[in-house]
């Protein structure tokens, strides 16, 4: 029996530069027509058959991290990885991080950008984060500084998602009146906007000139792709986190009814600020695996403490009951499972 590079490339989905810069490391002896010894054969096999393995690139300085069958670059490990590999979070800033995620690689983006200070967690041209993030209390500072809503920054981080998201498949982009104001208009030169959800929060909350109870959420597309269910209205009654330990933690129902629209079993959900972990728990509960990123290291290692306490005891620490509002609609959706 012959053995060649392209079996274990083929086997295990190798990048080729990786697993080139490994046979010259080892010195493994390669003929002209890729073939190898048994030996050579099994010692790239043990060495990448792992679930995830961190392999030095030689050629820009940065890791490579394999994570159910994703190549992510990455300049380090995860922050935190739960014992199956299905979660997995990073430290790093939006941009830097899609970057690193492959083409064509996740299967739905929800996510919940700060409205008042996204593009200080975007990393963009040469590198300088643009402005000041920073921590609640500061000399004074709001939990973010002032968005910096340009469209060369906003478009930039829609742009990466849609190169990583798969062909016909669904982004959940949550926003703020505001923010909807100035940034939805960008959203609809990227992605196929299909539908603008309001999120009634029951509760009502600040506000000077009319108090808020309300925020909405961008649903988009990147091709076609139908909706899981016929049932899911466009207005989702479901309270607010009252007293959280995180700043503008949001429900995680408000993530599942996202991925009750969108995803199935095993799909890869990517939410690139993660902020309290919420759509994580969403992930998890939807039997999808994760991949979430937050610069900040009071979010992530927040989700880190939220995400192992409710793998291992099936309960969150940080929500404790369901916050799903009075209302028809969402109990079938919730409570009794029911979908049409």
């Amino acid at each position: 029996m012959s053995y060649r590079i392209q079996d274990v490339r083929n086997t295990l989905s190798i990048v080729t530069e990786d697993i080139e810069n490994y046979i010259k490391s080892q010195k493994i002896k390669v003929g002209k027509d890729g073939t190898i010894s048994k030996k050579s054969y099994q010692i790239l096999i043990d060495f990448y058959s792992q679930e995830v393995s961190t392999i030095n690139s030689r050629k820009n300085g940065k890791s490579s991290y394999v994570l159910n069958g994703l190549k992510i670059d990455v300049k380090s490990k995860p922050f935190y990885e739960s014992e199956d590999h299905r979660v997995s979070i990073f430290q790093d800033d939006a941009i830097n991080f899609l970057k690193g995620l492959p083409t064509n690689s996740v299967d739905v983006i929800i996510t919940d950008p700060a409205y008042s200070g996204m593009n200080q967690k975007l990393k963009l041209g040469s590198g300088k984060i643009i402005g000041v993030y920073k921590k609640a209390g500061e000399n004074g500072a709001k939990w973010f500084e002032e968005f910096h809503d340009t469209e060369e920054n906003y478009k930039a981080f829609l742009e990466e998602c849609l190169r990583v998201l798969k062909n016909n498949r669904h982004i959940y982009i949550m926003f703020d009146s505001y923010s909807l104001l100035t940034l939805a208009p960008i959203v609809r030169d990227v992605f196929e906007v299909k539908n603008l959800l309001c999120w009634d929060k029951v509760n009502i909350g600040l506000g000077h000139y009319f108090r808020r109870r309300h925020e909405f959420i961008m649903f988009a597309s990147k091709g076609r792709r139908p909706l899981n269910s016929k049932s899911i209205p466009d207005v989702w009654k479901i309270k607010r986190v009252t007293s959280a330990q995180y700043p503008t933690q949001k429900p995680t129902e408000v993530f599942e009814l996202m991925l009750k629209g969108s995803a199935e079993k095993d799909f890869v959900v990517c939410d690139p600020f993660l902020g309290s972990g919420s759509a994580a728990i969403a992930a998890i509960n939807s039997s999808c695996m994760f991949l979430g990123c937050d610069i900040s290291d009071k979010s992530v290692s927040f989700s880190k403490e939220r995400i192992n306490h409710f793998l291992k005891h099936k309960t969150d620490p940080f929500q404790k009951l369901s916050l799903v509002g009075d209302d028809e609609s969402m109990t079938k959706l919730f409570l009794n499972g029911k979908s049409k």
